[in-house]
């Protein structure tokens, strides 16, 4: 069982991540993957004109989002809007919940925290790369969909 986490958001040192065009963050775990049996609290800072990961939706995680500063375009089936301090994003487990938040500014940093339910084993789905990513036990890989094999293939 895990410990009650009491921390000052200010002292958990952040991750960087810059490795493609287009998508850089710094990323505060706060509960990370695996400290809870059902969830992950992370909190993100997105560099003006940047985004965290690219338009993709889970099978089995859900993501809530809530914006503490900044403003993004969100992505999803539905179309791009605006969002921006003070509201709150859901997105269920399945095609519907598909997402990408880009920081919509010139000068700000976006600023939000992302609490997901956590499940391992866990496949993202990537629509505009036809990309499918396997999450979990010991498994993080990213496939493309059109390289799929029959089921006995090498048996």
């Amino acid at each position: 069982m895990s410990d009650i986490i009491h921390i000052k958001v200010a002292d958990v040192k952040p991750k960087h991540k810059n490795e493609h065009i287009g998508y850089e963050y710094l990323k505060r775990e706060l509960v990370p993957k695996g400290y809870g049996e059902q969830s992950a609290v992370s909190l993100y800072e997105i560099p003006p004109g940047q985004a965290a990961y690219p338009y993709h939706y889970h099978t089995k995680n859900e993501e809530s989002f809530y914006i503490i500063s900044g403003s993004g375009l969100l992505k999803t089936p539905l179309g791009e809007r605006l969002v921006s301090a003070g509201d709150f994003l859901f997105f269920p487990a399945d095609e519907k919940g598909a997402h990408k938040l880009t920081n919509a500014s010139d000068e700000e940093v976006l600023v939000y925290m992302d609490f997901d339910s956590y499940h391992d084993v866990d496949v993202a789905v990537y629509p505009d790369s036809a990309k499918i990513g396997i999450w979990g036990k010991g498994i993080n890989k990213v496939y493309r969909i059109a390289e799929e094999a029959d089921y006995y293939d090498g048996e």
